[in-house]
């Protein structure tokens, strides 16, 4: 492999490995292991440390604009075509759990596009507002949070204000 591949494998890695220990956390702290919870996000935080530096050298972090198009890209790819091919096989593997996530986020991967294309079409021109984010199903809401998700239903209460 070429010290590029390697890099992206890096950076693969290291943002699974943030996104795994980020999940340890949360059971630890339901479990009741504070200490075992805060060592998971310590570890996690350092497995961003590592992944950002790796795209920082792939050169892959551009300006606002290129960040924005590349965004909608992806976002967009994941919506069309790389969500409904995995929705059709855990149907077909009759894996429902996985279906509903595949769902959920395929749903909530088309409103992220079309936040980052208002935001591209209005970059300096950008309205201040707040973003809430379900903790359910991850869709992501802007100025208030709905009383229930659309998408999954959930209360209110597990939106998430970003700051």
């Amino acid at each position: 492999m070429s010290t590029t591949e390697n890099l992206k494998a890096a950076f693969a890695g290291e943002s699974q490995a943030n996104r795994k220990y980020t999940a340890f956390a949360r059971k630890a702290d339901e479990e009741g292991y504070p200490q075992a919870a805060k060592l998971f996000r310590a570890a996690a935080e350092a497995e961003t440390v590592h992944a950002l530096k790796h795209l920082e050298v792939l050169g892959e972090v551009g300006t606002t604009m290129d960040n924005l198009k590349e965004a909608i890209i992806g976002e967009t790819y994941e919506f069309e075509r790389m969500y409904p091919d995995f929705i059709a096989e855990a149907k077909e593997d009759g894996n429902m759990r996985a279906q509903m996530s595949f769902d959920n986020a395929n749903a909530v991967e088309m409103i992220h596009a079309q936040l980052y294309k208002k935001a591209f079409d209005n970059l300096d021109n950008f309205e201040v507002v707040d973003y809430y984010v379900c903790q359910v199903c991850g869709n992501t809401v802007e100025r208030e949070a709905p009383e229930t998700c659309p998408i999954c239903g959930a209360p209110k209460t597990r939106f998430m204000l970003i700051v």
